[in-house]
């Protein structure tokens, strides 16, 4: 299944939904879309930086539709109004979960609500704003939702007898656990869809390595100095730019072939044209997604049926 993310299909006429869309992959994800002829829309947190990645896109793309709306994952205020937002909208083709947090706190740290903030900001946020946005996505047809994963999840586990960290809380554990359930989540979300007959599709995807001083310099969004394009680009080898790790989730987004069933990566692991790759085993395990589910409803206060 060749792919070639300089030759997209194009998707005027659709709209795509990119939380966290102000830098670093969801950035490019946001701007390859946008070229492909989409209308995008960047939900982000920080209005400036929303700003001045939508006059980024403008700027590098003639006539691109893009706009910015306010969503702050951890605040479930700004959730559901967001989620307000996009029923009002009437059509979302595709909403990209692509917000995170990459470089978490050393101490264990928790949200407004008690939750692990790692997890709040990586998992519980997208699980509450994907469960009031469904009837949108159900209402357009063909639409989509990509959850962005990582190679993270390759070298940790997740301790659903401990979701919340609470013992033996590490940075690293954090962020490779939360990447560990989005994955979790997504494959169970497309298996809940299929049960219920939905024309909603969930396509979780991982962007390799990519690292910003691989990544071309885009003034206002990504501006790395020139010690950090020197370390990154001496791991050359096995690394990519972040507009490169954008390839999985706009395929995901636009190619009419990819199912639920697929899991998109770069095909040298860590770099490369998106194709398919191999979930580990317990994000893809369907026992995990069951016992996941009602884990995350009760952390994110989120009834979740699907019908």
């Amino acid at each position: 299944m060749a792919w070639d993310p300089a030759q997209l299909p194009d998707a005027h006429g659709r709209t795509v939904v990119i939380t966290g869309g102000n830098s670093g992959v969801g950035y490019f994800t946001g701007e390859q879309l946008a070229r492909a002829g989409a209308r995008v829309v960047l939900a982000c947190r920080d209005p400036e930086r929303a700003e001045a990645a939508v006059s980024a896109i403008r700027r590098r793309v003639p006539g691109a539709r893009v706009e910015a709306t306010p969503l702050d994952v951890t605040d479930r205020r700004s959730i559901d109004a967001q989620a307000t937002m996009l029923l009002e909208r009437g059509r979302v083709d595709a909403l990209v979960l692509n917000a995170g947090m990459v470089h978490p706190p050393r101490e264990r740290r928790t949200d407004a609500y008690g939750n692990e903030l790692v997890l709040a900001t990586n998992v519980l946020g997208h699980f509450r704003l994907v469960a009031r946005a469904l009837p949108v996505l159900q209402a357009t047809e063909g639409a989509r939702v990509v959850t962005l994963g990582s190679l993270a999840t390759r070298l940790s586990r997740l301790r659903l007898d401990d979701l919340q960290l609470e013992r033996g809380y590490t940075a690293w554990r954090a962020y490779a656990g939360s990447k560990i359930a989005a994955q979790a989540f997504g494959f169970e979300l497309e298996r809940r869809l299929r049960a219920a007959g939905s024309g909603v599709t969930s396509i979780v995807v991982h962007p390799g390595y990519s690292t910003s001083g691989r990544t071309p310099g885009v003034r206002g969004v990504n501006q790395p100095t020139r010690a950090k394009r020197f370390v990154d680009n001496l791991q050359a080898a096995w690394t990519q730019g972040k507009d490169h790790g954008a390839w999985a989730p706009v395929r995901a987004v636009l190619d009419p072939g990819i199912t639920g069933e697929d899991y998109l990566g770069p095909v040298g692991r860590t770099k490369g044209l998106p194709t398919h790759a191999h979930p580990t085993r317990s994000s893809r395990s369907p026992r995990t997604g069951a016992r996941l589910w009602p884990l995350l409803e009760a952390a994110a206060d989120q009834p979740f049926p699907i019908v």
